[in-house]
């Protein structure tokens, strides 16, 4: 692999494999030179679950997209999707600067992590800021409204749940509310990009520094056009109020909450709880899976 992405005289030193996230293995890569490399291999096809589906792809397709934003983000160094090699997706980047922000924010008192999230909210933003012209996934399927996007995600995360044996009735019932209220959440007309993914496991900041300096953005696997209120982001700094957390939105910008918008941060709430369920199951963590039936049966309750 290495071999093919940087010449046939590339001399391998070492491989670590790194332990973050769920989806991707992820390793470091010396090839000596100066700085190391991040090989990411996806999972096999078969083990791709529908809501997850060619990931690695999707993040690829979306590389021009996060143009506003690509100092922070790994460069791209070489990519095979040709499964010759081997019967996975992979590609190679750049190691970013910095440690993963829940390492990095634990040396510094807790209030002054605020500055973290107020840099998070300007991330947030910038990425908020570019416009698409249809709505789901980058790399597809995509849709002509944002109604056609959050049914296919419910519909599609229902079967996912069902092939792991998990009850989705929930799921289907998410579906129809998203459906049954069409006419508000067609009110969204113009696509922004969403990274997915942010939050702090995928966010880098610099070691030792005066103040949490986030210094890079990784995983951005999980891209899609919709709603920037719906993004990953929006939902964990809605969490805690109260907290340092709540400076994310001084550099964000306050959401504007009227009937509407309250209705569709349900739906997208739903949608969440969703797709923690599945990460939950993935990582073992069964004891947290009833709370997400017990969250999106409350806001089926308030969409009834």
């Amino acid at each position: 692999m290495c071999r093919r992405a940087f010449g046939d005289d590339v001399q391998v030193n070492s491989v670590v494999e790194l332990g973050w996230g769920v989806y991707n293995k992820t390793y470091r890569v010396d090839i000596g030179q100066p700085r190391e490399v991040v090989l990411r291999v996806a999972p096999a096809p078969a083990r791709q679950l529908r809501t997850e589906r060619e990931f690695m792809r999707n993040e690829y397709a979306s590389i021009p997209y996060f143009a506003s934003v690509a100092s922070l983000l790994p460069r791209t160094l070489a990519v095979d999707f040709t499964h010759q090699l081997i019967d996975r997706d992979y590609l190679f980047q750049t190691l970013l600067n910095g440690i993963p922000a829940p390492d990095g924010l634990a040396a510094y008192p807790r209030p002054e992590w605020a500055q973290f999230f107020r840099q998070l909210g300007t991330i947030a933003r910038t990425i908020h800021d570019v416009r698409g012209d249809r709505f789901g996934r980058v790399a597809g399927p995509t849709f002509a409204t944002w109604t056609e996007a959050l049914v296919d995600y419910f519909t599609e995360i229902a079967a996912d749940l069902n092939d792991l044996g998990l009850d989705a009735d929930d799921a289907h019932q998410a579906a129809d509310a998203a459906a049954r209220h069409r006419a508000i959440l067609d009110e969204i007309t113009e696509p922004r990009l969403l990274h997915g993914d942010l939050w702090t496991l995928n966010v880098m900041v610099e070691p030792g520094a005066s103040e949490p300096t986030a210094t890079g953005v990784c995983d951005c696997d999980r891209v899609w056009w919709g709603d920037p209120r719906a993004d990953w982001v929006i939902y964990r700094a809605h969490r805690r109020p109260g907290t340092e957390r709540d400076a994310f939105w001084e550099t964000y910008g306050q959401p504007v909450n009227t009937p509407e918008s309250e209705l569709r941060w349900l739906i997208y709430r739903a949608r969440h709880a969703l797709a923690l369920r599945l990460n939950y199951h993935q990582m073992g963590s069964a004891d947290e899976i009833p709370g997400t039936y017990d969250e999106v049966a409350g806001i089926l309750a308030k969409l009834a």
